[in-house]
């Protein structure tokens, strides 16, 4: 898609309400324009493009609340008007941060006015009307989505309402729940039969819906409608329109998770049938034949940004309005030692110490479980030998938590001592010639407060490899959208759905197995049978649970995935009141520094599984009730 056509003629076709009314009123108020808009086909690919437009900027620290807002990335900026400040427990319903409200629903205004235009334009193939009001379609029920993940249940914007609508018919109330979820899947259902299987032309009409998209995004709904949030939630059962109708149904439905289950199997057969798959790096690359370390490092890596491929054969959907760009890696990239100097790098987005200790040992179990790793022990001081070369740089003291890890670990986190692979250095057979961290007190990577790791560690995934940064202050930043779904997220949001549903099986073992095989580690039946504390944990549906939750965790790690699934499984309540931790950095020596210290104490509670609306939009709307808590 091009990005500056999407946005061309957005303040004239962006038909905002009248100053008496909120955002929630869903009436046009320029005719003029709309007659002009849609009176030839590249009118109305400029209004198309301007619904595409109001996509959230997801992986945008300013913007999107799954990256700063929880617990998985932590900064020493305190920034309350960020989404950092809902980590930092100061949400408020006087100004909500980074609520979305009246942009998605301005989005869906000019939805729904495409959709009531695009028959009249004259020079248009009707096949070409239909699947682009197909895809219109699909986006009005990705933003009605959107704001029920963030608000719980909302107001359903089906159509705009006549211009004549009196002040009492634009009191909208809120659907309930389950509504919601019909409706938008209703939508998605309806666009499938108009939309192509794939866009001929993977550059110009990136991010365009398709087919993949709208099935996999289906599945993904139906895996959060059948989820503990919205599925027999008791918690919000007070939680009732004006009239006394109940917003959440308290009782729990096997059924929802059956339902997700079935659309996750068609969409990963037509994904499939497509010729998607989980991506793994080429053999060789450069004039260097990687060793088997470093590949599988970087088919992790480059799940999200492979430059030199394009958009890889595992991306199902990314945002093409939100990408990974110089300014966001410039905050990842940390100083090594061909960079002293350079001024532009930051590395100070931080993963806390208890996501270093989510990753598996490298036998693929947890640190906490395998029963050949010492966890008692896992702050203290070890030294790297030869045989850690491309993990740890030899020589190097560093803490036993950072060694004999998941190839996800060292793909996904630097840290002190830590080989961080590529940016101009790629001879694997060299260790020793690799680029590795040094960020205790006085060393290079803890320059200031503000341009270093707050918790020790960085967030080397999202970093792309190609990357290069020179002292004299020249950065090669490769740009890449960023990821909404990808065949890994939904082929454990099969095996999460078909767990609920029925339990233990072989079909659960294979695609969860899928992903941790790209990932290095051994199948869950062999690992946990062989190095486990629990080796009958996999055959329970509870133990199995547990396992597929912290794959998930593991493999959509810092993606913005995180966030809203500690939320749909209601585990937020107990994650998020976890202090946040890391050691204690501006300590020279590595006994000092290996001491873990409490960076900061979050706190949740119930009220924070959903936003706050604001109070100017409750005020005005008296139909409009307030979530429970606020």
């Amino acid at each position: 898609m091009n990005q500056r056509t999407i946005t061309r003629l957005l303040a004239i076709l962006l038909l905002s309400a009248a100053s008496s009314c909120s955002y929630l009123d869903m009436i046009p108020d320029n005719v003029a324009t709309l007659d002009h808009a849609f009176n030839e086909r590249n009118q109305a690919r400029k209004f198309l493009f301007t619904c595409y437009s109001f996509m959230p900027k997801t992986g945008n620290l300013a913007r999107d609340p799954a990256m700063l807002g929880g617990d998985e990335i932590w900064w020493a900026v305190a920034r309350a008007e960020m989404p950092f400040g809902i980590a930092r427990g100061e949400q408020s319903v006087v100004n909500p941060i980074s609520g979305h409200l009246e942009t998605l629903y301005q989005g869906i205004r000019n939805c729904n006015i495409f959709l009531e235009n695009i028959s009249r334009v004259p020079d248009m193939e009707e096949e070409e009307k239909r699947r682009w009001a197909a895809e219109v379609k699909f986006l009005k029920a990705y933003y009605h989505f959107y704001l029920l993940r963030m608000y719980g249940p909302v107001p359903l914007i089906k159509e705009n309402l006549p211009i004549s609508t009196g002040p009492e018919s634009v009191q909208v109330s809120r659907a309930p729940a389950d509504d919601c979820f019909d409706y938008i899947i209703a939508l998605i259902d309806e666009a499938l039969p108009d939309l192509l299987l794939t866009h001929p032309d993977p550059t110009q009409d990136a991010g365009r819906i398709d087919k993949i998209v709208a099935v996999s995004m289906k599945a993904k709904i139906l895996v959060y409608a059948a989820s503990p949030l919205f599925n027999g939630n008791t918690d919000q059962a007070g939680l009732q329109n004006r009239d006394g109708t109940p917003l959440f149904n308290s009782s729990y439905s096997d059924d929802k998770w059956a339902r997700a289950a079935a659309a996750c199997k068609e969409a990963i057969d037509l994904c499939q049938s497509a010729g998607k798959a989980l991506y793994e790096f080429g053999s060789t690359y450069l004039q260097y034949a990687l060793t088997d370390t470093i590949s599988t490092q970087l088919s992790i890596r480059n799940t999200l940004s492979p430059s030199f491929r394009g958009w890889n054969e595992e991306m199902l959907w990314a945002n093409t309005n939100s990408l990974a760009d110089a300014g966001f890696q410039q905050r990842i990239f940390p100083l090594m030692e061909t960079l002293v100097g350079t001024t532009r790098l930051y590395g100070d987005l931080s993963p806390p110490l208890k996501i270093a200790e989510m990753y598996y040992t490298h036998h693929g179990v947890p640190i906490n479980e395998d029963k050949t790793w010492d966890y008692a022990n896992r702050y203290s001081l070890r030294t790297a030998g030869i045989d850690d070369g491309l993990y740890v740089r030899e020589g190097y003291t560093s803490a036993y938590l950072n060694f004999d890890r998941e190839p996800r670990f060292y793909a996904g986190l630097g840290f002190d001592g830590g080989v961080w692979y590529g940016h101009g250095k790629y001879n694997d057979k060299a260790p020793r010639s690799l680029l590795h961290i040094e960020a205790r007190g006085g060393q290079r990577n803890q320059v200031s407060s503000q341009r270093s790791t707050v918790t020790g560690y960085f967030l080397k995934k999202l970093n792309n490899f190609e990357n290069v940064a020179r002292a004299n202050n020249s950065i090669s930043i490769h740009v890449y959208p960023w990821p909404l779904i990808r065949l890994a997220d939904l082929y454990l949001l099969y095996a999460e759905s078909l767990n609920e549903s029925q339990g233990p099986q072989s079909e659960v073992y294979k695609y969860l197995n899928l992903v941790r095989a790209r990932a290095g580690l051994p199948s869950v039946e062999s690992a946990w049978t062989s190095y486990s504390t629990q080796p009958e944990k996999y055959t329970t549906k509870n133990g199995l649970r547990e396992i597929i939750r912290n794959e998930r965790l593991i493999e959509l790690a810092f993606e913005g995935q995180r966030f809203w699934d500690l939320r749909r499984w209601k585990e937020a309540a107990e994650e998020l009141n976890k202090p946040i931790r890391g050691w204690d950095g501006f300590q020279a020596d590595p006994a000092d520094y290996y001491q873990p210290v409490v960076l900061f104490k979050q706190t949740f509670s119930t009220k924070d599984y959903f936003w706050p609306f604001d109070e100017n939009s409750v005020t005005k709307n008296k139909n409009l009730v307030q979530n429970l808590g606020w």
